[in-house]
């Protein structure tokens, strides 16, 4: 449902994307990751049609993304990383203004969605505080019922109820065999609702992985108090661990699953006085391609 092929988009001061190919299958719900910079709203653009690219393709259920952008728009669902909004309408006069603009006129499942995050559209959009804006982002991009969506940090400013709503929306299209590549920060709510992730660096992809396997890479966390930790560490290293001093008087341990098992006998060498664990979450996980060489 969306292809993209050796796309490169530059800008003058050279950055922007290099040579991105992936795909995103109908049904699958795939993750985009990376920091501020990174590249993911320049894809996102390019994806709208709203940036051209100076060489590859992208396309959206077989429709070039650059030369057919208006025929994509009517049908795609879409929430932008910094939402703008015409501040002089009130928010049913803009869902009114979106339906028009798409030739859509069911208006269902905009009334469902307003129920489901709580949203009171009569007033004023300037007056509306950034929750309040990006639920109406949400519904906007989903209440005409799009076969594929692209979604740019969607919960950006909502609370944790709202949040948990988001996902339980996602999920439910899913359900649907909706189409959705998401940009988040949230790495819960990639965990919850992402088949597949991406992470993008300087502009290009240094990882694809399907969720569950990027979860079974975590490594487990140790932090151990020990008696003496001059002996601990050097017995600890000896057995070729790499062992960080944390400030009080503590080491602390990375162990991937196959090591385990070696790592207990090591630390059975010596007096624990306090050993406390803890798994890497998927943000750690991504964090590991920005701390390597070269970054």
């Amino acid at each position: 449902m969306i292809e993209v092929k050796k796309l490169t988009l530059k800008y003058p001061s050279g950055k922007g994307v290099f040579e991105l190919d992936f795909s995103v299958k109908k049904g699958e719900v795939m993750g985009y990751l990376g920091p501020n910079g990174a590249g993911k709203t320049t894809t996102i653009r390019a994806l709208l049609g709203f940036m051209h690219p100076n060489s590859g393709s992208c396309t959206i259920g077989g429709l070039d993304c650059s030369s057919k952008a208006p025929e994509i728009q009517k049908t795609l669902g879409y929430i932008p990383g910094e939402i703008a909004f015409l501040d002089d309408m009130n928010g049913n006069e803009f869902l009114r203004f979106m339906h028009d603009m798409r030739g859509t006129k069911d208006t269902d499942r905009q009334k469902q969605l307003i129920e489901m995050f709580e949203l009171d559209p009569k007033g004023k959009i300037k007056k509306f505080s950034k929750g309040m804006k990006q639920k109406l982002g949400i519904i906007t991009a989903f209440m005409h019922n799009p076969d594929v969506l692209i979604l740019d940090e969607p919960t950006s400013g909502l609370d944790p109820l709202m949040q948990n709503r988001f996902v339980e929306l996602i999920l439910r299209e899913k359900a649907k065999g909706k189409t959705i590549l998401m940009s988040s920060h949230i790495f819960e709510e990639v965990e919850k609702t992402c088949d597949n992730v991406l992470i993008i660096k300087d502009g290009r992809i240094v990882k694809e992985s399907d969720v569950q396997t990027l979860k079974n890479s975590q490594r487990k966390g140790f932090t151990i108090k020990p008696a003496d930790i001059a002996s601990a560490s050097q017995l600890l290293q000896n057995a070729g661990f790499e062992v960080c001093n944390t400030a009080d008087d503590a080491i602390e341990v990375f162990v991937t699953g196959e090591n385990i098992d070696r790592f207990i006998k090591a630390a059975a060498q010596f007096t624990i006085l306090n050993f406390d664990v803890k798994t890497q979450s998927l943000e750690d996980i991504f964090m590991q391609f920005y701390g390597r060489e070269g970054k």
